[in-house]
């Protein structure tokens, strides 16, 4: 999960557990197929960051490019973290080859601080919902969606989870719509710090964890291209995979590997319960319900990418 975006393309919607081969309950009793739903639901909600035309417009008068998305990426999802290098950034965000985000890293601080950083990401997640959801950022039902929304994020343990932390420690904004955003970063940092988690146990690095990710399906070699790997780097990663007898010799999933990365999903979606167990099941099921016409309104502005490398739908 450690990108930045989710997909379209067989995502359950507000009241389905999405996804496949969802376990439904562990044995403290979380429901891992909400866990995993919710998941699904609230990333696209946090995802406008990284593609509405707001973003680069507000990325631009910082002097950041905007020919592709990468330059804005990087420091507004890093932000939280301080005027960090790029060997902290590389260790947060895991996948992404080390060289691609010190290329944008070691210069995004030259151009702004964190600080008008942050307060460019606000506004810019601001004009983008108003443009996306025109008078509903004004509903209550926005208002109780981030309410709720809110109340499970402020129940995140964030001991050992950086980005998770860096986020939680950002003030609360005033408008509803903005809290709602807030809570959706802090919900899916969390969910990614527990994912890299559960991605060290089953001891795949950051370039493994993307070419058995690309081995079971979840989106193309050429999508996941787009972390920064060389041809060399994916090559040998897929050899090391092989050894192991985790994908056969054209880079596809043995059964060993397809079971390998269901235990990682499972992994994540257990780590990630914490908060939702804290909200309830009936906040929850509260929550799904009123995300859902925000969750399609944000799908169906056609911002986002249909394939992603999260995997949403597909895992």
């Amino acid at each position: 999960m450690s990108g930045n975006v989710s997909g379209t393309s067989g995502t359950g919607g507000a009241g389905e557990a999405g996804g496949q081969g969802v376990v439904s309950a562990d044995a403290a009793g979380a429901d891992l197929g909400r866990v995993r739903q919710l998941w699904h639901v609230l990333e696209p909600l946090h995802a406008v960051l990284y593609y509405a035309p707001e973003a680069f417009e507000e990325a631009a008068a910082l002097g950041y490019g905007t020919e592709e998305r990468w330059p804005s990426y990087f420091p507004y999802r890093a932000a939280p973290l301080g005027a960090v290098g790029g060997r902290r950034v590389a260790s947060a965000f895991y996948s992404f080859s080390p060289r691609m985000v010190d290329e944008h890293i070691k210069s995004a601080w030259r151009t702004a601080s964190p600080e008008q950083v942050l307060a460019a990401r606000e506004r810019a997640v601001d004009r983008a919902y108003r443009a996306i959801l025109g008078d509903r950022v004004d509903s209550p039902e926005l208002a109780e969606a981030a309410a709720l929304a809110r109340r499970a994020a402020e129940a995140v343990d964030t001991a050992g989870r950086q980005l998770a932390a860096a986020n939680a420690e950002l003030p609360w904004p005033e408008a509803s719509h903005l809290q709602l955003w807030h809570a959706a970063t802090v919900l899916r940092e969390h969910r990614g710090d527990g994912h890299l988690a559960a991605l060290l146990v089953a001891d795949l690095d950051p370039a493994e964890s993307l070419v058995s990710f690309a081995a079971i399906g979840a989106a193309s070699v050429e999508r996941f291209e787009s972390r920064g790997w060389s041809p060399e780097e994916w090559a040998a990663a897929r050899d090391r995979l092989t050894v192991r007898g985790l994908v056969d010799k054209d880079g596809i999933a043995t059964e060993a590997g397809r079971e390998l990365r269901r235990g990682v999903e499972r992994h994540t979606d257990r780590l990630a319960a914490a908060p939702w167990q804290a909200l309830g099941p009936e906040s929850v099921t509260r929550l799904a319900d009123l995300l859902g016409e925000f969750w399609v309104a944000v799908l169906g502005s056609g911002l986002l990418p249909s394939e992603t490398t999260l995997g949403i739908g597909k895992v």
